[in-house]
């Protein structure tokens, strides 16, 4: 390649590509023959970083610091950092871990647990980390190997109790993790063993279990067991699980009759079932959790009892009352409560947040958004600044190179700290190099300043249009819409397969190509501009006008599919807002407060009619006589 004349070199995107390549196949030569040549160019960081964690294990503690130093600025550094840090832990390389440790901005728990084995190792007298350690233990997720020789050394030292055990193995039952539980159950003593050796029969089938009944309840192995078979059948019929319990609670103890009430109710809630809110005052005397008394708010907002909306919003910890959402229902419930001043108290700083949560509280004080005011453009020279940081320079060398991973992740990192005209610079250069979704991603971050043109951009809007019109869709919400799926990359492509602008499954694609008549479709023309928008848009109207003409109906079947829409719809009208605070899936719950937000603000933005979120929300039709069977046949 040396020989070669300059014009037939291959470029730096085909060095970093081919550098890659190198990396994945773990061919160290060619990796660095590609490194060379890109030496003094900002992709030289990406490159120099794979040839260290390609033999990480075997590099000096020199040649990591020299990275760290040349790229204090990367997101690579750090990622490094973390990774060098878990090899150390390890190796129990205590004194160099303490001294690289502190610099680490992104943790995980691997690193946690190691951090705190050093503590534990360099002080020994100092037993603090082992009450840090005990923090992290309760939890029903998995948790990393570094973390067992602390979990050992609290059994050892008795600072683990039994209750401790038991308390952790329902948190794993509870979230169905049964390899966890069965981890956990070897920290109890030997005689709780033979009564939990039913668990991954019980998570099989907990109606056998049951059925055959003979089990004794003499200890608390035994009736923890007969609570996770309770739970586990509430999970898909929460009737059946409240009249299994019914049968069994007289031989448990208050708390335990309490805390499978709080089991059966959640899962309750979580199906809308009328009867939640009866087992959740069975609950009474167990000490429910933020999630489950976010699940009896839900339930309440359904029955329309305002007053339990309060209570429960009142029993969550300082933490999780502070959200904007139970901040917002709670002024709902004060106000329905004949309490308006206190409810305007809350109301009043709330509605001056640019959310979902704050435009509510907005309207609920009486006023509708005007057009979102612009008060800031950055200068030619503000950008400039911006665009000349070896940060900013790197992550769009990345972004050209096909590598949107990598460029994402180092623009992220490089807008860290930076204050509202440094944001506002930054969202205009990514602007200008149509990197729409890095521009609305550093615009949302100010606080005091603010360009909404750059939050909410009406890119392709000709294209659009072309489809919108004619199939009689609202821009803003399409807009709203497309926002949240994709942030305008064309070439989105979600974990579960979606592709392009609207975001489209494969099997969505399909069914829609084939209704319009497209004979010669396939899946890869998903990702063009105006084969995307005339799939999307036509599939929106389709579940539009198939629920009822409800936009929040609509929104939420376009996530989460029809037949759900249909499924979590009340036997009686409800409010637009309370249908979607009570939709089960947080995935979906989250997407349609935020295209529905989005909508309204796009509406102000493109100066269509000054509509209320509240009342694009409407009201949600009762569901009839059409059930989720009715949609089986659609994707």
């Amino acid at each position: 390649m040396l020989l070669l004349p300059p014009a037939a070199r291959a470029a730096p995107e085909d060095d970093i590509l081919a550098a890659r390549d190198a990396y994945t196949a773990r061919n160290a030569t060619r990796l660095a023959q590609a490194a060379q040549r890109l030496e003094g160019h900002p992709l030289a960081a990406l490159a120099r970083y794979w040839q260290l964690a390609l033999e990480l294990d075997k590099a000096s503690a020199s040649d990591v610091r020299a990275f760290f130093a040349a790229y204090p600025d990367s997101f690579l550094a750090d990622r490094l950092r973390g990774e060098w840090l878990k090899l150390l832990g390890a190796r129990q390389d205590w004194a160099l871990f303490s001294a690289e440790y502190p610099l680490l901005v992104t943790e995980d728990r691997t690193i946690t647990c190691y951090a705190l084995q050093a503590r534990l190792a360099l002080l020994p007298g100092d037993l603090s980390p082992l009450n840090e350690a005990k923090r992290l233990w309760f939890t029903g997720a998995p948790l990393p190997a570094s973390c067992e020789p602390l979990f050992e050394r609290l059994a050892q030292e008795a600072r683990l109790t039994v209750d401790d055990v038991f308390a952790r193995l329902r948190l794993a039952l509870e979230a169905g993790n049964v390899s966890v539980a069965r981890h956990i159950t070897r920290y109890l003593p030997e005689r709780y063993q033979p009564g939990l050796k039913a668990l991954e029969s019980i998570a099989d089938n907990p109606q056998r279990f049951l059925d055959r009944g003979g089990f004794t309840l003499a200890d608390r192995s035994k009736r923890e067991m007969v609570m996770f078979a309770v739970q586990r059948i509430a999970r898909s019929d929460p009737q059946q699980g409240a009249a299994r319990w019914e049968r069994l609670e007289e031989r448990f103890s208050p708390e335990e009759r309490a805390y499978c009430w709080g089991q059966i109710a959640t899962q309750g809630a979580r199906r809308h079932d009328p009867s939640s809110l009866a087992w959740f005052a069975r609950a009474q005397g167990s000490p429910l959790t933020d999630a489950q008394l976010a699940w009896e708010v839900r339930a309440a907002l359904r029955a329309g009892q305002w007053q339990t909306v309060l209570t429960a919003i009142e029993a969550m910890s300082a933490e999780e009352a502070r959200q904007a959402g139970w901040r917002y229902w709670k002024a709902r419930a004060l106000k329905a409560l004949g309490k308006p001043v206190a409810a305007n108290e809350i109301l009043v700083p709330l509605s001056r947040e640019h959310s979902y949560y704050g435009q509510l509280a907005l309207e609920e004080l009486g006023i509708v958004m005007a057009p979102p005011a612009t008060n800031y453009k950055a200068s030619e020279e503000e950008i400039r600044a911006i665009a000349t940081r070896p940060g900013i320079e790197r992550a769009l060398a990345f972004y050209r190179a096909g590598l949107r991973s990598e460029g994402t992740r180092e623009w992220q990192w490089n807008i860290r700290g930076m204050d509202d005209r440094q944001l506002l610079a930054a969202a205009e250069l990514a602007r200008r190099n149509d990197l729409i979704d890095r521009a609305i991603a550093a615009a949302e971050r100010t606080e005091k300043l603010y360009d909404f043109e750059l939050r909410f951009p009406t890119p392709h809007r000709d294209v659009m249009q072309s489809y919108t019109r004619k199939l009689g869709l609202d821009d803003a919400w399409v807009y709203g819409l497309i926002r949240q799926e994709s942030r305008f990359v064309q070439v989105a492509k979600s974990a579960v397969g979606a592709s392009g602008l609207m975001q489209l499954m494969p099997a969505t694609a399909k069914w829609v190509a084939k209704r319009l008549g497209l004979d010669r479709f396939h899946l890869g023309l998903v990702n063009e501009l105006e084969t995307n928008l005339s799939l999307g848009t036509y599939y929106l109207r389709h579940v539009y006008d198939r629920l009822d003409g409800s936009p929040v109906l609509a929104t939420a079947a376009y996530n989460a599919g029809p037949g759900r829409a249909r499924r979590w719809q009340a036997v009686r009208p409800l409010e637009g807002a309370v249908y979607v605070e009570s939709i089960p899936f947080n995935e979906t719950r989250d997407y349609v407060k935020k295209v529905m937000s989005n909508a309204a603000y796009y509406a102000a933005r493109l100066g269509e009619r000054l509509t209320s979120l509240r009342e694009r929300l409407g009201v949600v039709p009762g569901k009839g006589d059409r059930t989720e069977a009715d949609f089986a046949k659609e994707p």
